[in-house]
């Protein structure tokens, strides 16, 4: 992915007016992000996104006039080229598979916070995609209808939900530099996490560190 020169030009979807100015004044603060129009519903988000012909919209999914599914599916139809963040308050396992399918690229819940958002964007933007830990949990979940697989043990010292997130990468068998392409990360706050894992799993390698993962049913 090469590196960019410009800010990365963005249209913010989402109903709540609270929320909708909240993200632009946030990421409109960053030096690599411009917001270039903010809309209300799916209606509004397509004319914004067919008028400036941004990199990357992101999206809510629960909205009037359009909702953020069906305006998924338009925009993939009729830009292509625009990359589809979502953000929302719903994990729940068809509104991510739906999501997903219709050509989101990232899905974001309303917990995740600037950085987490601008960095969505730009691997978005660049092709990759991010998934909240959440979202990722509910992917690996057994499909609807059946009771969801327990969650992962946690380590002796409690791993965060990133830390579990990168030892399930590092479980099915990514370099380090695979897991920062795939979570938009620095290479060196991969290695740091990673060093994080070793020390609270115990582990001396990352042979270890995949033994613990598969004992505890991480990844």
């Amino acid at each position: 992915m090469t590196e960019r020169t410009a800010p990365l030009r963005v249209v913010v979807a989402d109903d709540q007016a609270i929320v909708r100015d909240g993200l632009v004044l946030l990421l409109n603060g960053l030096p690599d992000i411009e917001i270039v129009g903010a809309a209300a519903d799916g209606e509004q988000a397509l004319a914004l996104v067919a008028e400036h012909r941004p990199d990357a919209i992101l999206l809510d999914l629960h909205m009037p006039v359009l909702d953020g599914i069906a305006t998924t599916r338009r925009l993939a139809a009729e830009h292509p080229a625009v990359a589809i963040v979502v953000l929302t308050t719903y994990v729940d396992d068809t509104s991510v598979r739906d999501a997903l399918q219709a050509g989101a690229r990232s899905y974001l819940t309303k917990d995740a916070d600037r950085i987490d958002i601008a960095r969505a964007l730009h691997a978005a933007a660049g092709g990759l995609t991010v998934l909240d830990p959440q979202v990722h949990a509910t992917l690996l979940a057994p499909a609807a209808g059946l009771r969801p697989a327990p969650a992962p043990e946690p380590g002796p010292d409690a791993l965060t939900a990133r830390e579990l997130e990168i030892l399930a990468l590092i479980a099915r068998g990514l370099t380090n530099q695979e897991i920062a392409a795939a979570l938009y990360l620095s290479s060196h706050t991969v290695k740091t996490h990673v060093n994080r894992i070793f020390a609270k799993t115990g582990s001396r390698d990352r042979a270890a560190a995949i033994g613990y993962a598969h004992r505890r049913n991480i990844g």
